[in-house]
């Protein structure tokens, strides 16, 4: 036997040359991935994308009604920041904001919480409490219109105790409250299922060690639920503040923006300048703005958010 033989080992032959791998991106599993998200790409393109696009191209010029775009730069912008009227919808805004977010946090909060029980016809409970988010906001609005009129339910039931009738939407003071009272009371079902959902994600070892350790139901909440939470309310603060940034269905079918402008929100401005005065170049910057605003916000809630999460 020669040295060759004894020394080395052969290779085996292969039937046939290995092919080179296809990268992840190029494969079928991803092909059909493309597929389909491919309806919502082209939905987010067709109605955010170029819309946002065109609204910031228009906010450069003045375009009528009859077609003609004129540009005139950053014209409608100057106009708009020596606008009294922008600078009321915008604390108009800021108020409502202020005045939703507390309210629709704490009643979602609430309902999640006593959703969050293994009781008999639990599901259908929350099915009810559901019912609102997909309930028209027109029949929505006409409803709680005859709610809050003077002669309404409400102001029956306060006069029962002694309150005196209150103009809930013909008054300066009380609109926005009772139009916070209208959106929180919409969305509370939406909300209350992702904070249900982070409740039931919490493993239950830590409620058994908090109970073994002595701590009752109110400390377990607060120590265990609570921060084990955050995630999801966060999630839902965001939601809620950019939701209340846009607010316009609940004002245009309840108070149309009075009494006095009292409820004339940001987006009710862009609406009322460009359909109404048919001014589009000036409703587009104000839009422009609203877009620069609610990013700005979602980046700082953002950067918020993991800065909690690395603390």
């Amino acid at each position: 036997m020669s040295e060759q033989a004894v020394g080395t080992v052969q290779p085996v032959p292969q039937s046939g040359a290995r092919r080179a791998r296809r990268p992840w991106w190029r494969s079928r599993a991803a092909f059909a991935g493309y597929l389909f998200i491919l309806p919502y790409v082209l939905f987010f393109l067709v109605f955010r994308i170029i819309p946002a696009v065109m609204g910031m191209f228009l906010s450069l010029g003045d375009y009528g009604i009859a077609g003609t775009f004129t540009f005139v730069g950053t014209e409608n912008f100057t106009r708009l920041f020596g606008d009294s009227l922008f600078w009321n919808s915008l604390k108009v805004t800021a108020y409502y904001t202020l005045l939703t977010i507390p309210l629709s946090l704490g009643v979602s909060l609430a309902m999640a919480t006593l959703c969050d029980r293994t009781l008999r016809g639990m599901s259908i409970y929350r099915s009810i409490f559901f019912l609102p988010v997909v309930t028209s906001t027109v029949m929505s609005g006409i409803i709680w219109v005859w709610i809050f009129e003077v002669d309404g339910p409400l102001n029956w039931l306060l006069n029962l105790v002694g309150i005196p009738d209150v103009g809930w939407l013909q008054s300066e003071a009380m609109v926005i409250p009772a139009l916070a009272v209208v959106s929180a009371w919409k969305g509370f079902g939406y909300n209350m299922l992702i904070l249900l959902a982070g409740m039931l994600a919490i493993p239950n070892e830590y409620y058994e060690a908090a109970h073994v350790d002595g701590a009752g139901w109110r400390r377990r909440y607060w120590h265990v639920t609570l921060p084990l939470l955050k995630p999801a309310l966060f999630f839902v603060l965001v939601l809620e503040i950019i939701g209340s940034f846009q607010v316009f269905d609940t004002i245009y079918v309840m108070t149309g923006g009075g009494p006095v402008r009292a409820s004339y929100s940001l987006t009710y401005m862009i609406y009322d300048q460009g359909f109404g005065y048919f001014d589009f170049g000036y409703a587009s910057a104000a839009g422009v703005v609203l877009l620069v605003i609610t990013l700005i916000t979602s980046l700082i809630q953002h950067r918020l958010m993991n800065k909690g999460k690395s603390a």
